[in-house]
């Protein structure tokens, strides 16, 4: 049972706080404040909330990883990435190389041409994140969708990149994963 303080905006939603206790979770946010009875798992929440994963944690990049950019401006997402990753270029990698994650930013339908050949240079477990403009009748998450099939991939994670962009995320089918 929740019991919600005030009114608030969706788009205005951000936790500031949660703190539990006896079972209930309490956020704070934007000047207003909920209470959720959600029993033990109530501290896990709490601790969330207080310590939320970064966006290169929601887009599973680690410290070892080669990671490719390729149409990508965002200069606060390349300062980021630049002190993480042990690899970071801004090159599409020659053919027969292999890549942790590559981040291709797609602002039309016509771009998503380029999956099939960025596809063949990750990794066995690598990943291809496309970025697209959010809102945009030019490109959509069903083209994007549609674009990863066509290439072999299947669709695992869609992340909210920035204000501007949505990541979806593209891994060649385990079944069809090879060592290398």
């Amino acid at each position: 049972m929740a019991r919600c303080v005030g009114r608030t905006r969706r788009r205005n939603f951000r936790l500031h706080r949660g703190q539990a206790n006896d079972g209930v979770l309490r956020v704070e946010f934007g000047g207003q404040s909920a209470e959720f009875t959600i029993g033990p798992a109530a501290e896990k929440w709490a601790k969330r909330i207080r310590n939320p994963p970064s966006r290169l944690d929601k887009l599973g990049i680690k410290p070892a990883m080669t990671v490719v950019l390729l149409g990508v401006k965002d200069a606060g997402f390349l300062a980021e990435i630049g002190g993480r990753a042990r690899k970071v270029s801004s090159r599409k990698p020659a053919a027969g190389a292999s890549v942790d994650v590559i981040f291709y930013r797609a602002d039309e339908r016509a771009a998503l041409d380029e999956l099939p050949a960025l596809s063949k240079l990750i990794k066995h477990d690598g990943a291809v994140w496309i970025l697209r403009p959010k809102g945009r009748k030019e490109i959509t998450e069903g083209d994007t969708m549609s674009a990863g099939r066509r290439a072999g991939l299947v669709d695992v994670k869609v992340v909210s990149f920035s204000d501007e962009y949505s990541a979806e995320k593209f891994v060649i089918p385990v079944a069809r994963r090879t060592r290398s």
